[in-house]
């Protein structure tokens, strides 16, 4: 057992493939005294490939023979994973572009990074694996350029800053993200474009991600004191301003071509879920 995942362990639990002396163990809580026999019966291995779905829509703002740049929809996942097997961002390229299947690593082809579930915007992925080396190859450095728009609660009293603090798994929400001395090195620089009063104190904001921690915006601010609107995980979701789902948006991306070296500069506009919100602000 302690060759499988916690998740594959679970699941072998729930299948009812794991027995103790004998008796189908119905949950992970099962005592085992010294000298109990536990038998598993290990699941086959699950293909790694996804498939293609041309049912998934996305918009697509660039495109050569080497790369794509989507600018991804709210609750569109971006691969396959725990819970999200199928219907992802993945799983519509590879029905518009079949070639990326043969791109990185099997299970996510193409992704060189990634958005939240719930932040929708703009995404780099590769065509070809020239283009995904030297995509990786600046993600590393940090070159490229990813630029969110952000509407957090309060009022930012300085104008421009950067929030560097470690982020790792929180140790009481195992799904949630945290500021902790046993993180990883985080770096979020933020600019206020602009405070509003009514119908609550809130700033917008212009954040560039350094390095591309999970949640990182949101931990962040979440950290300074300013959650993200809308974010109910980190104590975003407050009365007064009735958002769905965090108010994050990845409107800008500037990067060098992996391959031919061109610089490039794209943008996408507020999502209309956020734009709605932002126009009650500035009402």
């Amino acid at each position: 057992m302690a060759e499988v995942s916690r998740s594959v362990a679970a699941r072998m639990i729930d299948e009812g493939a794991v027995s103790v002396d004998g008796v189908t163990a119905r949950s992970g809580s099962v005592r085992v005294e010294t000298g109990s026999t536990i038998q598993a019966v290990r699941p086959a291995p699950q293909d790694p490939k996804p498939a293609a779905d041309p049912e998934v829509e996305f918009a697509v703002v660039y495109e050569d023979p080497d790369i794509v740049v989507v600018d991804k929809p709210v609750d569109l996942v971006v691969h396959p994973g725990a819970g999200h097997v199928d219907r992802t961002l993945v799983n519509g390229l590879l029905a518009r572009y079949p070639e990326t299947a043969s791109v990185g690593e099997a299970h996510r082809p193409g992704i060189v990074h990634r958005l939240d579930r719930t932040t929708s915007g703009l995404l780099v992925v590769a065509r070809s694996p020239e283009a995904y080396q030297g995509l990786v190859a600046q993600m590393s450095a940090h070159e490229p350029e990813r630029i969110y728009q952000a509407l957090a609660w309060g009022l930012l009293r300085n104008d421009q800053g950067t929030i560097d603090a470690p982020i790792g798994r929180s140790p009481r929400h195992p799904t949630r993200m945290s500021v902790t001395d046993r993180g990883r090195s985080a770096l979020t620089h933020y600019e206020v474009l602009e405070r509003f009063i009514e119908p609550r104190e809130t700033s917008l904001l212009s954040c560039r991600l350094e390095t591309g921690r999970t949640h990182q915006i949101r931990v962040h601010l979440r950290a300074i004191g300013h959650p993200v609107v809308g974010d109910r995980a980190y104590d975003g979701g407050r009365p007064g301003i009735d958002l769905a789902r965090p108010f994050l948006h990845a409107c800008a991306l500037r990067f060098r071509h992996p391959v031919t070296n061109e610089r490039l500069e794209l943008e996408s506009d507020l999502p209309d879920d956020l734009a709605a919100v932002l126009a009650l602000c500035a009402a």
